[in-house]
């Protein structure tokens, strides 16, 4: 599939920039080293327990439902962590789930935003339609940046995860239809005609 291409230079609100590039196999000693890096307020609400290398290995490895898996790195440190997912088969295979995890010096000056606009972008050139985002009950930060970004709540599950210390917390889960975009696209195309020009 078609991307956007990477690496990229992305300013950040605080004057900072990052590089942002999709994941490879080569990542893994720094992803291991940025998950374990997190505080263990953050990596309570992660859905694995993600300072376990193994945990890790299977994470950079196992790819064959990511869409797209971005990294943002300065000086060759890996400072967030974005994933676009969707399920192979069944009914649910317009519907993608982004995942985000950005180390704590690197919140709240919109990276989240940043590494978010590109996992949506990517979205209508893989057939997804629906994006999906799972956040765990207290975590504010996550799901204002999300609603930022044009997604809304659609549930709230009661109790529904365990964080990594074993306390139940209510499940947001939050959806934004992005079929609009792939349909505006395609008016362009169908609109476009190389010898008539624009």
């Amino acid at each position: 599939m078609e991307f956007e291409n990477f690496p990229q230079t992305e300013p950040l609100r605080d004057g900072r920039s990052v590089i942002v590039r999709e994941m490879t196999i080569s990542d893994e000693s720094r992803m291991v080293e940025f998950f374990q890096g997190l505080p263990l307020e953050d990596r309570l609400f992660l859905r694995n327990d993600v300072s376990q290398p193994e945990v890790v290995h299977h994470f950079v490895r196992d790819t064959e439902d990511q869409v797209l898996n971005l990294v943002a790195e300065l000086d060759g440190k890996i400072v967030a962590s974005a994933t676009l997912e969707r399920g192979l088969y069944g009914w649910t295979r317009h519907v993608g789930e982004v995942r985000l995890v950005v180390a704590r010096p690197w919140q709240r000056c919109g990276l989240a935003k940043v590494l978010l606009r590109h996992l949506v972008r990517a979205a209508p050139t893989a057939g997804i339609e629906i994006i999906k985002g799972q956040v765990a009950g207290g975590k504010v930060g996550a799901q204002k940046a999300l609603e930022a970004m044009g997604f809304r709540k659609e549930a709230t599950l009661r109790r529904h995860v365990k964080d990594v210390a074993g306390r139940k917390r209510d499940l947001l889960i939050l959806t934004n239809d992005v079929s609009h975009i792939w349909e505006k696209m395609e008016a362009l195309n169908a609109d476009f005609s190389p010898t008539q020009g624009e």
